[in-house]
């Protein structure tokens, strides 16, 4: 049987706020979200200095394993927003001021100052990239090649998220089902794993927690195939209540 292509992007989080605690980052829930409805998997995130070596270095690493790579953070007027800099380091190329993203600078800062040398800086790109809409505060995004180049305000990357939906090329969305127990994790590894095993292509997570002095677990069962999904829950249900443990649809 053909094993289905899985489409697989990759995350670089750039910024010396995130790493010291001062900014708290919120965009590797809402960028994994959205992936799952492009049928594409988030398959890992790096958190980066504001460092040319370190933004090159996760750069060329994760764009060459992964279908796609975003970056999120690093691409506004100040001197420390080295992000397009790095990426076209990292890709060999030089860096323009895109002609389209300068004339939209002028249009959104018309009412609000003027462009300046400093709001002009956001209209540079890796050489031979295009952009990304940004409806929310006029800077755009950027693509070039595999590369997405995006904000790091939240608010800001959903909306250039937004704009690359249905654009990209992706496998089918992965859907998600959940049971719960009253029960140690280590008490049913064997069940789980005999469980993952026996449904190929389902992936099982167990999530253990303490609550009301007691110890249970979540188990979350992936595929993109949602009869697989209920298959699978549906045995590994049977199992566990076998083996005495009361389970609840949907979790705990």
């Amino acid at each position: 049987m053909e094993t289905e292509r899985i489409w697989t992007a990759a995350l670089v989080v750039i910024g010396d706020e995130i790493l010291s605690g001062r900014t708290q980052d919120k965009n590797i829930a809402q960028l994994a979200s959205w992936l799952n409805v492009q049928g594409i998997r988030l398959a890992e995130v790096r958190v980066v200095p504001d460092r040319e070596d370190a933004i090159v270095e996760a750069v060329n690493q994760l764009r060459a394993r992964n279908d796609y790579l975003f970056t999120t953070g690093g691409i506004g007027p100040t001197h420390d927003d080295i992000t397009v800099d790095s990426i076209a380091a990292a890709l060999g190329v030089g860096v323009v001021h895109h002609p389209e993203a300068v004339a939209v600078l002028e249009h959104y800062y018309a009412s609000r100052g003027g462009i300046t040398a400093a709001r002009l800086r956001m209209a540079r790109v890796p050489q031979g990239a295009t952009l990304i809409e940004n409806r929310v505060s006029g800077a755009p995004g950027i693509r070039v090649g595999n590369i997405f180049i995006m904000a790091g305000v939240p608010h800001i990357t959903a909306g250039m998220l937004d704009a690359l939906t249905g654009t990209l090329e992706g496998g089918r969305p992965v859907v998600s089902g959940t049971i719960g127990c009253w029960v140690a994790e280590s008490e049913v590894a064997d069940l789980l794993r005999d469980a993952e095993k026996a449904h190929e292509g389902v992936s099982i997570g167990s999530y253990p927690f303490f609550r009301e002095g007691r110890t249970g677990a979540n188990f979350v069962a992936r595929s993109p195939d949602a009869a697989l999904v209920e298959r699978c829950l549906a045995d590994l249900g049977a199992a566990l209540a076998a083996a005495g443990h009361e389970v609840a649809a949907g979790g705990i």
